[in-house]
């Protein structure tokens, strides 16, 4: 593998601000001096033709102990770093100045708690970029374990090549979990292309990019058993740039595999052609295209060659009628009659404003999820990820590595195999609620068709869809758990009553203070349920959705 970035700690400096004592030792005792960093880039050219450099490393940066750091920040306003820096870079154009070309030799002065009193780091290599004076980020790179808290490792500059993360030269990464010998490695085209991320040994890790969570999941390939650390790694384009979506691009598809959400064409060879593989991908995108049918209907089925909505997630799957078994021969299906049973299904969580309910005393609802992303019924030690919002409206993501502000949209994955969306909350519905939680597993109840039925706190029917009927949830002042259940904020006794038809669900509005909502099969804005009642009901489609207090209710065929 080659070195991307060269590192060197250089030792017995007396004066770790003297440039003359850390570029070159006086003298010609060149069997006996110690390498320094006029022999370090001499040793290590960024480009040679055999044995001869033919050009140099122009960025360096260089790590002094930090209390010499922070001794001439206190004393001279960092004057003896600049001078440092100034000084050194003087120092390499005139030595090396045949070898630079058209590149500009910049020199950066930081500090670090690990170094000892006397030794200074020098880093420099194809994977070093110190940026120019006023020059704009173009990538931010955060990584995360959960999906949840994300911590900040670099920036990528419009004319940075290449960024190392990991590893024993990269940039550090908060709880690194591959050791030393992994890293990713960021290749960085310019500002019209996507970056390509690639691992450090390529066969020991396996990345793959989520085009519907923005972000790539990288594991090791160590553990057969699948148990092994995994890191999240999200690159976000600066706003001051094209608004482009951040993923992998064309070149890399091949060598990184990637999860998305509609099937791609097979991997094209190397060796092929542009213009055949061209044709291929076009060739594919119009079958794909003539499958699928301009308008399917929310009961329909989808083929096996039929993309996934990209938008759609797993609790918003779409419900099927129940279809008649097979006969045996000699039998007819004329006497065959589906069960008369309806489902009505707890796909997301409305998340309150609590700011409307400060007369209720609750200063937070929190939600915690355990590694099964299902809803924790008791306190209970292996919780993956809760979500929080407090008075203030303002809503938290919270892990083992800690608490983060977050918002909508957002995707979760706390665990392998399982997600959670955050969806905004539709501007007719922003002054009650601050967004739909979608849940991983969706709870379901079967409803009998031809009766009606009610729905809120005093009633016992789909009482099971009722997960946050417990105190336990809210929290006061004090941080203790509240005296009333989360229901009594926002879901009256009897807020709605339903009943199932073949042409859909009767919604009746049983209470003038309850706010309900219509969503569609895709969980977008309808409209609000209003003027009506049980005498004059409001007709609410199979697979389209209702929200009433803290839930939004799926009413199935």
């Amino acid at each position: 593998m080659p070195i991307y970035v060269q590192h060197e700690v250089l030792g017995r400096i007396p004066d770790v601000f003297n440039a003359e004592a850390i570029w070159q030792a006086p003298g010609l005792a060149l069997f006996s001096r110690r390498p320094l960093l006029r022999d370090l880039l001499e040793r290590s050219p960024r480009e040679h033709r055999g044995r001869a450099a033919t050009r140099c490393f122009s960025h360096v940066t260089l790590v002094l102990p930090q209390e010499d750091v922070d001794d001439d920040y206190h004393l001279t306003r960092g004057a003896r770093a600049r001078d440092l820096a100034q000084t050194l870079a003087t120092l390499h154009q005139k030595d090396f100045g045949d070898l630079l070309g058209s590149d500009q030799v910049r020199y950066d002065v930081v500090g670090a708690e690990s170094l000892a009193p006397g030794e200074i780091e020098v880093r420099f290599g194809h994977a070093v970029y110190l940026p120019a004076p006023g020059e704009k980020v173009l990538y931010n790179v955060s990584v995360s374990r959960d999906s949840a808290i994300w911590h900040p490792v670099c920036a990528i500059y419009p004319n940075q090549r290449l960024a190392l993360i990991g590893g024993q030269a990269g940039q550090g990464a908060a709880d690194w979990p591959f050791g030393p010998d992994g890293a990713i490695l960021v290749i960085n085209d310019g500002a019209d292309t996507v970056p390509v991320v690639d691992m450090r040994p390529r066969g020991d890790f396996d990345c793959r990019y989520d085009p519907r969570s923005g972000y790539y999941t990288i594991k090791s390939l160590r553990d057969i058993d699948g148990g092994g650390p995994r890191l999240l790694l999200r690159i976000a384009r600066n706003a001051a740039f094209a608004s482009e979506p951040v993923g992998p691009s064309a070149a890399h598809a091949a060598a990184t595999p990637v999860v998305v959400p509609q099937p791609a064409p097979a991997d094209l060879p190397p060796q092929m052609p542009a213009q055949r593989a061209a044709a291929i991908t076009a060739a594919t995108a119009a079958t794909a295209a003539a499958a699928r049918p301009a308008r399917p209907a929310v009961w329909q089925s989808r083929a096996d060659g039929m993309p996934l909505d990209p938008t759609a997630t797993p609790a918003m799957s779409l419900s099927h009628k129940p279809t008649a078994p097979a006969t045996l021969p000699g039998e007819s299906d004329a006497t065959y009659a589906p069960l008369a049973q309806q489902r009505v299904q707890l796909v997301a969580l409305a998340l309150p404003r609590l700011s409307r309910y400060r007369d209720t005393g609750a200063q937070a609802l929190v939600l915690p999820f355990d590694r099964s992303l299902s809803l924790c019924a008791e306190e209970q030690a292996d919780t993956a990820i809760s979500f929080a919002i407090d008075a203030a409206d303002e809503l938290t993501a919270c892990t083992a590595a800690g608490r983060q502000r977050i918002t909508a949209p957002a995707t979760f994955a706390p665990v392998d195999a399982r997600t959670m969306r955050l969806l905004p909350a539709a501007p007719a519905m922003a002054d009650r609620y601050h967004a739909l939680l979608c849940l991983a597993q969706p709870v379901g109840a079967a409803v009998a068709s031809g009766a009606r039925f009610t729905f809120g706190r005093s009633s016992n029917m789909l009482a099971a869809l009722r997960v946050l009927d417990s105190p336990r949830f809210i929290r006061r002042a004090d941080g203790a758990p509240g005296a009333a259940s989360a229901d009594r904020i926002g879901l009256s006794r009897n807020a709605f009553s339903f009943e199932a038809t073949d042409h859909g669900y009767r919604i009746g509005r049983l209470s003038t203070s309850q706010a309900l909502y219509h969503l569609d099969e895709r969980m977008t804005f309808v409209a609000m349920i209003a003027d009506t009642g049980p005498e004059r009901p409001y007709l609410l489609p199979h697979g389209h959705h209702l929200v009433a207090g803290h839930y939004v209710l799926r009413f199935d065929a």
